[in-house]
C-alpha cells in the first residue's frame, strides 16, 4: 500500500481525468491536486480497484488529511482504470476475517472509520462513478456529497453470495441516501443494476455519457471551487445536523450483529466465491 501525494499545481497532474490514469502499484491510494481541488484515486490494477485493508486505512488517514486543510475547496474521489470499486478485495478475509473478533475489527476499525473519514469531511466531496461500483465502492459513494456516474456504470451490494449481511456503519450511509426500502430491496436481492435503475433509487446525482464523466465531475468540482467555501462547509455541517442519527450500537448488539461470522453459510460464501464455484448455503 501507498499514499502517493503530488504537490499542489494550477493545472491538472499526471493522474487527473485531463492526463490519464496515475501510475501506481496496486492497492495504493493516489492523492493529487488540481489548484484547490483534491483527487483521490483508488487504484488496484487488475482487481477493479477492490479495497485492501490497507487501502481502507490509507482512506481514512487520506480524508483526515484533508479535512486539516483550509485552502481546498473540494475534493474528487474515483476510481483508477475505467471502474471506481468493486468492492473489499475478498482475498484477505480468510486471514482478516476469520473469527468473530476479526470481523469486528476489520468492519468496526478498519472499514467504518474510513467512511466516517469521507462522510465527515469538511470540503464537499464528488464521485467519479465509472464502471463498476459495488459493495465496498457503493458504501464509499453512500458517504459522498455528489455522485455523478456514467451510462454504462453497474451498482449493487452482491454479499448475500458470500453469505454475510452488511454491517451497521456500512449501511448507515447507503440508508441515509437511499431510504429503507430502496436499501431493503439492494440487500436482500443481491442484484448488480444499471445506471438508471440507481438513479431512480436515488444513488445518483446524475447520469452522463460514459466518455463525458470526468470532464463533468471536474467541471462541477469547479463550479464548486468559485463558490464560498465556508458557506459549503456550513452547508454540509446543518445538513448533517438535520438528518436524524440514531444511537450508537451496543457492543453487545455488535456482537450480536456480527454472530454470523461462525456461521457455516459465512464460511462456505467466501469459500466458494475464492474457489470460483456456486454456494451451497444451508442456513447454518
Amino acid at each position: 500500500m501507498a499514499v502517493n501525494t503530488a504537490a499542489p499545481t494550477g493545472s491538472p497532474t499526471a493522474g487527473s481525468p485531463a492526463a490519464g490514469s496515475p501510475a501506481a502499484v496496486p492497492g495504493t491510494v493516489v492523492l493529487e491536486y488540481d489548484g484547490p481541488i483534491a483527487l483521490v484515486t483508488l487504484s488496484n490494477p487488475g482487481r477493479l480497484n477492490a479495497i485492501s485493508i490497507a487501502m481502507w486505512q490509507a482512506l481514512q488517514d487520506v480524508f483526515t488529511q484533508l479535512g486539516e486543510r483550509a485552502d481546498l475547496r473540494c475534493v474528487v474521489l474515483r476510481g483508477d482504470g475505467g471502474n471506481f470499486a468493486a468492492g473489499a478485495d475478498i482475498r484477505e478475509f480468510p486471514e482478516a476475517r476469520a473469527d468473530l473478533d476479526g470481523v469486528l475489527r476489520y468492519h468496526m476499525q478498519v472499514i467504518a472509520p474510513a467512511l466516517e473519514a469521507i462522510g465527515s469531511c469538511m470540503h464537499p466531496v464528488l464521485a467519479q462513478i465509472d464502471g463498476v461500483c459495488v459493495g465496498g465502492g457503493l458504501e464509499i459513494v453512500s458517504q459522498c456529497d455528489l455522485r455523478i456516474a456514467g451510462r454504462s456504470s453497474r451498482f449493487g451490494v452482491p454479499i448475500n453470495r458470500l453469505g454475510f449481511p452488511m454491517a451497521p456503519e456500512e449501511m448507515r450511509g447507503l440508508l441515509a441516501l437511499a431510504g429503507r426500502a430502496a436499501t431493503t430491496e439492494i440487500l436482500l436481492e443481491g442484484r448488480v443494476f444499471g445506471a438508471d435503475e440507481a438513479l431512480a433509487k436515488g444513488l445518483l446525482t446524475r447520469i452522463v455519457p460514459d466518455a463525458e464523466v470526468a470532464a463533468d465531475v471536474m467541471a462541477t468540482a469547479r463550479r464548486i471551487a468559485a463558490g464560498a467555501p465556508l458557506a459549503a462547509r456550513i452547508n454540509k455541517r446543518t445538513i448533517a445536523r438535520l438528518c436524524a442519527q440514531p444511537k450508537p450500537l451496543t457492543e453487545a448488539e455488535l456482537r450480536s450483529l456480527f454472530g454470523y461470522a461462525q456461521s457455516r453459510d459465512h464460511r462456505e460464501g467466501v469459500r466458494a466465491f475464492l474457489a470460483g464455484e456456486k454456494p451451497v448455503f444451508s442456513g447454518d
